[in-house]
């Protein structure tokens, strides 16, 4: 069957119609393809490059951490030869587990593995512990949080002679940071009352069961009438 003209000519126009739309559609889904492959090019160069950015923060916070680590380890190894006269350093073992950074402290005596729990009698272990709360304390935001730390009978295994060292140090260190501690010990307190800025003493009341004196900065109670003694520094 043949068309007339007038047919002929509006088939053609359909067809070019339909041709504008097709090159329309053709032209969107070449910028759409575009778009795509831009998009999955940046995301392969970011898998790619995430691995090496992820070392490499690691090994910037490993470094930057490891000068604070140094310092630390310096800082206790001095408290620990100062308090105990003795040639033991601390060392700070790092390692990245589960993309966490964990801290194992260990102590050398003379180059040999010593234990933190039991070295001289536990001594080591009341300083080292006493040196890192210390340390802990001084990084938190004073803004919301108080400067303040108590330390119970941190010196139980001390020997007697070396309590006094001990006590100095804990103030010559809260006072260095800022912080107030208060120690509670079972030590005479001519260990450390020349240490603490103030004294008190508990003893058996028979109103109150348990009575607070203070023994510096007050009231002139006789020290030698109270065995337990509890001071702030």
């Amino acid at each position: 069957m043949s068309l007339a003209p007038p047919e002929l000519a509006a088939e053609a126009a359909e067809l070019r119609r339909r041709l504008e739309s097709l090159k329309a559609r053709a032209e969107a889904d070449a910028r759409d393809y575009a778009a795509t492959r831009r998009r999955r090019l940046a995301v392969r160069e970011f898998l790619d490059l995430a691995p090496k950015a992820k070392d490499t923060l690691e090994e910037l916070a490993a470094n930057l951490f490891g000068e604070l680590l140094s310092e630390i380890e310096v800082n206790l190894t001095f408290a620990i030869q100062d308090v105990l006269g003795q040639n033991r350093e601390v060392k700070a073992r790092r390692d990245i587990k589960n993309n966490r950074l964990s801290i194992h402290f260990e102590i050398e005596n003379n180059g040999e593995p010593e234990s933190v729990l039991h070295g001289q009698g536990g001594s080591v272990c009341n300083i080292l512990s006493v040196g890192l709360r210390l340390i802990a304390l001084s990084q938190l935001d004073p803004s919301r949080h108080r400067p303040f730390l108590v330390l119970d009978e941190q010196d139980c295994w001390l020997k007697p002679e070396l309590v006094t060292k001990f006590m100095k140090l804990v103030s010559m260190t809260a006072k260095r940071l800022g912080l107030q501690a208060v120690v509670i010990s079972h030590h005479p307190i001519d260990h450390f009352a020349d240490r603490a800025d103030a004294v008190y003493a508990l003893k058996p009341s028979r109103d109150q069961g348990v009575e607070a004196v203070r023994l510096k900065g007050g009231s002139q109670d006789d020290p030698q009438d109270c065995e337990d003694s509890f001071s702030s520094t």
